[in-house]
């Protein structure tokens, strides 16, 4: 909600571009009362301009407020006082209007809160009251929390959620200090996985510096500001999500999406392991593409990338999270599905192959098909290596016995 015209054109279209947000503008005070008249829930944000026309002094924020919905408030001055309201209402931050790389912070700010829907947070602190407190400010960013009395506690939480980004936990613990807990997360671990933010006591000069080789990402010295505590839990969670970025990039084939050769293999090795061990079973699928060359020949490569990326989604689709595809070579995928007998592996790769005979692929104006040839093997072999092998001698029995079809070995 801004006054200006172009500034609200220009941050909801930024919205959409880099944050992949869909937006509602509003320019007063009565227009914004009117969005929130009929399901204020669609709205997971709000970003407000402190001084509308109608509302000079601030009062659209009072009003969003009764929603519970977090807001970003936009302002031309930032002084004591407004500071000082970041402890009351649902205000996620203040941001200045000074030049179009505050829009840049903004946007940034509103994909970290609609991620924050699903990160999850453990706060450590043997005081209940301080743990009530840390809720308050962390429930304002919409993270999921956890809550732990003593390092005992929390070592539960992590196992039962391993899925935790931030872990906030206070040095004075009885039984276990925070250094003591810090140390013993860190043998499962690592900083780039799991961010872990230290609370020390301002009169405890040494202490900041344990936590810290203890495996701290960071620390804060409380009493703290709530916009200092927000400034460090935000750059702990971003760093995470950066280094998962970068992580997942690096295990994806750029066109498809699923995962690359190499990650294949790694990921492979060890459901091999698993299932040798457990008896449990795994089929390997060598899944390629019939006349792919013909598809580029005819109709261009843009298309023949457009039908690998197709063959991919439906693999993943029609198998499921609990099945590994990955992108072989060319028009080849490996697909590993743990835990399948024979009759179902079989079901599950006709399937996929029907599924994806019936696909329409999109190309400009045209639309074209493409069929798949499977091989499929449950024969465990003495390594990974030879199942995958063996699959590929089933793929070959498929493309001699006519393409479009599924074969075991």
């Amino acid at each position: 909600m801004e006054d200006s015209q172009a500034i609200n054109a220009l941050l909801r279209a930024e919205l959409m571009e880099l944050a992949g947000v869909a937006s509602e503008g509003a320019a007063t005070l009565e227009q914004t009362k009117a969005l929130l008249a009929e399901r204020p829930e669609r709205f997971f944000i709000a970003v407000l301009d402190l001084n509308l026309p109608d509302a000079a002094d601030g009062e659209v924020v009072d009003y969003v407020s009764q929603f519970d919905i977090p807001i970003i408030v936009l302002t031309g001055n930032l002084d004591t006082s407004a500071r000082q309201r970041m402890r009351q209402d649902h205000l996620v931050d203040y941001v200045l209007k000074r030049n179009a790389s505050e829009i840049d912070y903004v946007c940034n700010l509103v994909r970290q809160i609609r991620d924050n829907y699903r990160r999850k947070v453990l706060v450590v602190d043997d005081s209940r009251s301080f743990r009530l407190y840390l809720r308050g400010l962390l429930s304002v960013h919409k993270y999921q929390l956890l809550e732990a009395a003593n390092g005992k506690q929390a070592l539960q939480q992590l196992k039962a959620n391993p899925d935790t980004v931030l872990v906030i936990s206070d040095y004075n613990m009885p039984g276990m200090d925070g250094a003591e807990l810090i140390e013993i997360i860190r043998r499962d671990h690592r900083r780039e996985e799991l961010a872990i933010i230290g609370i020390s006591d301002r009169t405890k000069a040494q202490v900041s510096a344990r936590l810290l080789k203890a495996g701290a990402n960071d620390f804060i010295t409380k009493p703290f500001e709530v916009e200092e505590f927000y400034c460090r839990v935000m750059q702990s969670v971003d760093m995470i999500a950066r280094v998962c970025q970068i992580r997942n990039a690096a295990r994806r084939d750029f066109l498809t999406g699923v995962y690359n050769r190499s990650y294949l293999y790694e990921q492979g090795e060890e459901m091999y392991a698993r299932a040798k061990k457990s008896a449990a079973g795994l089929a390997v699928a060598m899944v390629d593409a019939d006349h792919f060359k013909r598809i580029n020949d005819r109709y261009g490569h843009q298309a023949g990338d457009a039908a690998l990326v197709a063959i991919a989604n439906s693999l993943q689709q029609s198998l499921g999270e609990a099945c590994v595809v990955g992108r072989y070579g060319g028009e080849e995928f490996v697909c590993l599905l743990p835990g399948a007998s024979e009759s179902l592996a079989m079901q599950q790769f006709e399937r996929v192959r029907a599924g994806i005979e019936a696909l329409s692929i999109q190309n400009g104006g045209d639309s074209f098909q493409v069929t798949v040839s499977i091989g499929v093997t449950l024969d465990p072999g003495e390594s990974l290596e030879q199942m995958i092998t063996r699959a590929d001698q089933g793929l070959y029995q498929a493309k001699a016995a006519g393409r479009n079809r599924v074969e075991l070995n």
